[in-house]
């Protein structure tokens, strides 16, 4: 597997290389890059790599004005201080990512994610250009209050306050650690990209959950989850199959 590093910090760098090096003894580093200039004159004159390891701050700026300058079909996986809105706009587009500092264990797991699509010949082709764009935008404020109209009172909750969303018959509540539920005017796809997702995961279609929320979990058919809610909710709560991945991901701080 021939693989390409791109990023600025060469501690880091070579930290990744040695890795890579450990855990997947037959793979090449190809080489290391540390700049926007230095990848786009790469790219221009070298077949594409097998994989592409991509820091998102580089020297000279965002990592995603390469893809503005050449035409980049590989794999990538992006690592990254945390940043929420870049992470949403990942798991939407469904990129792969690393947050730093990379551990052994998560570039282990993102390898084995590699190896499995391209055993599978599963071709997914990410327009890495449209996503340079959503990103070079200001992503969406997070939520910090939810304004709630219920007759004709109004009132304001924090979000810390929250312990979960979910539909009921289309309309979408908020129920409080105190157990006092609300109806909410956003939809649960509005409040998916508004709401901190260290914080929160929506483990289907009727619900948003906080990580505090979580009482109890039990195995469940399918490889899902079942969630015991705190306060309880009458509605059960369990994470769909195609979510539970990532769910166990989000649970593990990945």
């Amino acid at each position: 597997m021939n693989i390409l590093i791109i990023e600025d910090e060469q501690a880091t760098a070579r930290h990744t290389k040695k890795m890579l090096e450990e855990i997947a003894p037959g793979v090449n580093v190809l080489g290391i890059l540390d700049s926007i200039e230095s990848a786009v004159k790469w790219f221009r004159s070298h077949a594409e790599p097998d994989l592409l390891l991509l820091d998102i701050h580089l020297a000279d700026g965002l990592s995603f004005e390469i893809f503005k300058e050449v035409e980049i079909v590989c794999p990538v996986i992006f690592a990254t201080a945390f940043d929420q809105y870049a992470i949403q706009a990942f798991r939407v587009n469904s990129v792969d990512y690393l947050l730093k500092p990379i551990s052994k264990e998560a570039l282990m797991e993102a390898l084995k994610k590699f190896r499995k699509l391209s055993l599978a010949n599963t071709t997914s082709v990410i327009d890495y250009r449209k996503l340079a764009e959503m990103l070079s935008n200001k992503g969406p404020e997070l939520i910090k209050r939810i304004m709630i109209r219920y007759g004709e009172n109004i009132k304001a909750i924090d979000i810390k306050d929250v312990a979960y969303f979910h539909t009921e018959e289309k309309n979408v509540f908020l129920t409080t650690f105190e157990n006092k539920n609300y109806p909410v005017d956003f939809s649960l796809d509005e409040l998916e990209t508004k709401l901190d997702a260290i914080r929160w995961f929506r483990i289907n279609r009727q619900f948003i959950i906080s990580f505090e929320s979580i009482e109890k979990m039990i195995s469940y058919s399918k490889s899902r989850i079942k969630i015991a809610l705190r306060p309880q909710c009458p509605s059960e709560s369990i994470s769909s199959t195609e979510r539970s991945g990532d769910f166990k991901l989000w649970l593990a701080g990945k």
